[in-house]
């Protein structure tokens, strides 16, 4: 898949998002105004911070994707990554706003009313928000799109504060037991917090420059290598970024080789890691194998020449064997 079509599935999803969030801010609003449930607030506060992840992803998604310019080398990829961390910001939030609420209520509980017009709602957004979430779903499979993994976050909090709530509404309806609305609301917080936190950790990786998942590393080393010219590669560097990942490594060639025939080496490997990571800005720099001399500034190579000079062996990262 290409950067383009990346682009244009996140796109989509996120209008998708935003039309769907605020129709349910709409009518969790109006259902929670009548019954004055709990559960029905937990599930509407989630609902609003579903259109301000909404809202937020739309934009970053879209910055994102935009070219590198003078002052981003590297494009923009991370806007996704920092929308996620304020989405999960938001989150921790409605946890805490929630959990107060609840806990006021179980303390004084408050008759609900109106469960059957509250359940009804709950029902119909469960069914909308379940399609949402398997969009987003192969969107995310096809992408590996953080600020979506992040909106999805959301909405499968959603369904869970949905659920709970039609529990604490059906157990205050049948057995006129207010704090069952109240715990409900307390389980929907303890979900919140724990989708918060995965967002968290996945958008704190990225931005950390953590490397690709090892399977792909490895496939990128074999991508890399496939040609009986190059004896080696090593020193492999791999960061996600938004729609992109960036990599760079050290390949070894025959020291006789011409600047020219060096040069359509490269230009192949990358050619093949393209055809598996479209969306990659790949920076490879030749060593003449056996003669090459500790280079790379603030991170260096330690570069130790092989006992035999003509291997075709793929090395990981590290000191060159």
């Amino acid at each position: 898949m290409t950067a383009q079509d990346s682009v244009a599935l996140t796109g989509h999803v996120t209008r998708l998002s935003v039309a769907l969030a605020s129709a349910l801010v709409l009518s969790k609003g109006l259902a929670w105004i009548a019954s004055g449930s709990v559960g029905l607030l937990a599930s509407l506060g989630d609902s609003a911070l579903d259109l301000v992840a909404a809202l937020t992803t739309f934009f970053a998604v879209r910055y994102a994707a935009a070219p590198p310019d003078a002052e981003h080398r590297f494009g923009h990829g991370k806007a996704e990554a920092f929308a996620s961390l304020m989405q999960a910001g938001l989150v921790f939030a409605s946890a805490a706003v929630i959990t107060q609420e609840a806990i006021g209520h179980i303390l004084h509980p408050h008759p609900v009313e109106s469960e059957l017009f509250g359940i009804l709602v709950l029902i119909v957004s469960s069914i909308a928000v379940g399609g949402l979430v398997w969009q987003q779903s192969r969107v995310l499979s096809q992408t590996g799109s953080v600020a979506i993994h992040g909106d999805r976050a959301h909405y499968l909090a959603d369904l869970v504060c949905n659920g709970a709530a039609l529990i604490g509404l059906a157990g205050a309806m049948i057995f006129r037991e207010p704090r069952i609305d109240a715990v409900a609301g307390l389980v929907v917080a303890g979900w919140l917090v724990w989708g918060a936190i995965n967002v968290f950790r996945d958008a704190s990786a990225q931005l950390m420059d953590k490397e690709l998942e090892e399977q792909d590393r490895q496939t990128i080393l074999r991508l890399a290598g496939d040609d009986p010219q190059i004896r080696g590669v090593h020193q492999l560097r791999s960061r996600a970024s938004g729609p992109f990942v960036h990599l760079q490594m050290h390949m070894e060639l025959d020291p006789t080789l011409t600047l020219d025939e060096a040069h359509r080496i490269v230009v192949a490997a990358e050619r093949r890691i393209l055809a598996h990571f479209p969306a990659a800005d790949i920076l490879i720099h030749p060593d003449p194998d056996g003669r090459a001399e500790p280079h790379g500034g603030a991170f260096p190579e330690v570069y130790t020449p092989a006992p035999d000079p003509v291997r075709a062996d793929v090395e990981g990262d590290g000191p060159s064997a």
